[in-house]
């Protein structure tokens, strides 16, 4: 029989409590038991892909023959993404040479490069027309540079091909090389994104060959970097709860990324893609996101997304620099003379 998984339920007529999170459980990496796949609850709910902007981008991809990490990952807010046309475009093929325990891309010895891939994305991105993209890649440590050149050829051809649209890299650790990492920056794209996932103790089952260290290295050299090249890059980096961890935990994450300076926080319910990955030890509450939320901000981050559908990529083109102003813009309307009028508030 399928044993039922904690949820936090909020006390009747109140609202968001404080609350204390049991001794973190064993996972299945950890030699504990399998966690069957069961139904979500009520607030694990998202949209239907529909809408005009939506087909247009699934067609367009498909007509392009490019990989998104939207459908690689099984993401649940593709619908709502690709109808603000916002997309993450997945480089350096589909398979990735590292088998963290929660993702869906597929493992193995990568077979694909193409050195053309930069033009063949900047002018998809262009004919896709849109206001923000967000370039990922699967890792790939077969290469030399670890793909550090191909992210940067492909922003800079993206410049040329959509000056006026927001760009976010989300990257590997590329093994903490400043050099590699120097490549991408020299780059300047808006936001560099690089996930830290789950807390410090539970880095090793889940993220495989990374390392909780490095990937604070990277996203503090990222920012140390883009002031040194004189440009201010925002840095971002991602949390996955339901995992096994403790709120105590999540809270030394928030506080580990803004020591390094992120500005920016995404955090999410972790869903399993299937009965191979680690398995899901609990739901958190839609209440339990705000919190953190409030903590997290609190802390000192400009953005910060917490909800249980949230993943990396969430509202993205809501977080690069100079946002607010795009999205006056998009809510504006022309007079007659041909001025900016802004949205009644």
């Amino acid at each position: 029989m399928a044993r039922e998984l904690p949820m936090f339920e909020p006390a009747p007529g109140q609202g968001a409590v404080a609350h204390h999170a049991p001794p973190a459980p064993e996972t299945i990496a950890m030699g504990g038991s399998i966690t069957p796949l069961r139904r979500h609850p009520d607030w694990i709910k998202s949209r239907l892909p529909s809408g005009e902007n939506y087909h247009d981008l699934k067609g367009l991809l498909r007509g392009l023959n490019l990989n998104t990490v939207c459908e690689e990952a099984h993401c649940p807010n593709i619908g709502e993404c690709w109808d603000q046309r916002t997309a993450t475009i997945m480089i350096l093929g589909d398979t990735c040479t590292r088998a963290c325990g929660f993702c869906a891309v597929k493992t193995g010895p990568p077979t694909w490069f193409d050195d053309d891939e930069p033009r063949r994305v900047a002018e998809a991105v262009g004919a896709m027309r849109l206001e923000h993209v967000v370039v990922t890649s699967v890792a790939r440590d077969d290469l030399p540079d670890g793909g550090s050149r191909i992210f940067a050829e492909t922003i800079l051809a993206m410049r040329e091909t959509s000056p006026g649209m927001g760009i976010e890299v989300l990257i590997p650790d590329f093994d903490g090389s400043d050099d590699r990492l120097r490549t991408v920056m020299d780059a300047r794209p808006d936001i560099l994104n690089h996930n830290l996932e789950t807390v410090k103790r539970l880095q090793k089952p889940v993220r495989k060959r990374a390392r909780w260290d490095r990937s604070l290295y990277v996203l503090r050299r990222a920012k140390e970097m883009s002031q040194e090249i004189g440009y201010a890059a925002h840095t971002k980096s991602s949390l996955m709860v339901g995992l096994g961890e403790t709120r105590p935990e999540l809270t030394e994450a928030f506080e580990a990324l803004r020591e390094v300076d992120v500005d920016i926080l995404t955090v999410g319910q972790y869903l399993r893609p299937s009965e191979k990955h680690l398995p899901l030890e609990r739901y958190y509450h839609p209440d339990e996101f705000a919190e953190m939320k409030v903590e997290a901000l609190a802390l000192g981050f400009k953005h910060v997304e917490s909800a249980p559908l949230v993943r990396s990529s969430y509202h993205a083109r809501d977080q690069v620099p100079g946002a607010e102003l795009r999205s006056l813009r998009r809510a504006a309307t022309i007079d007659a003379q041909g001025r900016i009028v802004p949205a009644a508030s």
